[in-house]
């Protein structure tokens, strides 16, 4: 019988970098603002949130206006740290090469603020975070969060930073949802919105995706019912394979097999085991290995479900163009041709809604065979597309 490798050893033991990341869940490597219990986030369930604790970064230099902020919105498995390197890999941060001097969303010019969402795992109050009441982690005692509950939580900080009125908001997939929350929950607040790769409400498909990951978390033994931080545990291994599950739903057929096919990993034929005989096996292992080191697996439960959650249509009588009647705020859609996560249909199911509603909208469907990851990648036309867009909206504002 062939010999096969030991699932657990895949995974492998709680690292150094991985206690390095639960630090952060409390003391981040970042700014932080922390607010008092008369000031609690009020969240969609019912229940609040009291000492919230939002960790960010920002970029640039505010003017004297304060006209030419940018709030930048992570995706599911980002943070704060979108153009510095980030403190629990040491890697660039995660959109370094949009954001910057010189760059297309240009730091010269604009100040951008970038937050780990509530519900996260790197400063901002999340199930990792040690909870004032009780003085242990939250786990599942935490609320669970909806999109709305993040971006109220990004107004508060907004708030504290003395800004009125964002520029421009950005992001892509979770984060394109959360500009779209911005835009339909504080019109007022938004001159110009950039939504990239995402939608206006999870399909039925992105639910059950999620659902198999959460169901890899809670089925791994060491999950505890949540209280693993407790314990003193990790569910590395349930983590490991929902990120290797949705890792799938982030690429496309083509983009694999032009990088994978079916080629064999340092082999020149078949074990006849389970190993990782095939070079997309390895690869997908080796993503969810390193996930499980920077990223708390009960946040990756709270932050699925808050895009679950996510309908504009379902908050504005069933109708998504109610949702934008009246917006003044100047809006560019973005999409891919190859990302079947959120399929450029969706992102014309906005368009057309922002069309019923009369509000100032542009469109671009950008042709790539990378998936949904795209937006995270070296793709020129996109570069090209939010440099133009954020230039035009500039002079419109009358930013020098």
């Amino acid at each position: 019988m062939a010999a096969t490798q030991d699932p657990v050893s895949v995974m492998g033991p709680v690292t150094d970098r991985a206690r390095h990341a639960l630090n952060q869940a409390d003391n981040p490597s970042s700014p932080v603002a922390r607010f008092a219990p008369d000031q609690p986030l009020l969240l969609d369930s019912g229940h609040r949130i009291d000492f919230l604790q939002i960790a960010y970064q920002t970029y640039g230099t505010l003017n004297a206006d304060k006209s030419n902020a940018i709030l930048i919105c992570h995706a599911l498995t980002g943070d704060q740290h979108v153009a510095n390197n980030n403190p629990v890999t040491g890697k660039p941060g995660w959109w370094s090469e949009m954001v910057g001097p010189g760059l297309p969303i240009n730091t010269d010019r604009y100040f951008v603020i970038c937050s780990n969402v509530v519900g996260g795992c790197m400063g901002t109050t999340g199930p990792a975070s040690t909870n004032p009441a009780t003085d242990r982690v939250y786990g599942l005692d935490l609320p669970v969060i909806t999109v709305r509950d993040m971006v109220r939580a990004q107004a508060m900080l907004v708030d504290r930073l003395g800004i009125d009125t964002l520029f421009s908001v950005v992001g892509g997939s979770l984060g394109g949802m959360q500009v779209l929350a911005w835009a339909t929950t504080y019109p007022e607040r938004v001159f110009s919105a950039l939504p990239i790769a995402t939608g206006p409400r999870h399909s039925s498909q992105n639910i059950a995706f999620h659902e198999v990951g959460r169901q890899a978390v809670m089925a791994d033994p060491d999950w505890r019912f949540g209280r693993y931080l407790d314990a003193g545990t990790s569910p590395r291994k349930g983590l490991a394979v929902a990120r290797m599950a949705a890792h799938i739903t982030y690429l496309s057929d083509s983009a694999l097999h032009r990088k994978f096919g079916r080629n064999l990993q340092d082999r020149d034929k078949p074990t006849f085991g389970f190993d990782a005989d095939f070079q997309i096996e390895s690869y997908l292992r080796h993503q969810g290995s390193t996930f499980v080191d920077r990223f708390d697996a009960n946040s990756y439960l709270y932050m699925t479900r808050a895009m679950d959650y996510f309908d504009i249509a379902a908050e504005h009588g069933g109708r998504l163009a109610n949702a934008f009647v009246g917006t003044k705020t100047r809006f560019c859609v973005v999409s891919f041709t190859s990302d079947w996560l959120f399929p450029t249909v969706e992102s014309k199911t906005v368009v057309r809604a922002l069309n019923a509603a009369a509000a100032s909208v542009s469109f671009v469907e950008i042709v790539t065979d990378r998936g949904h990851d795209a937006f995270l990648l070296d793709e020129p036309e996109m570069y090209a597309t939010i440099s133009g867009f954020l230039s035009s909206a500039a002079t419109a504002r009358g930013l020098r």
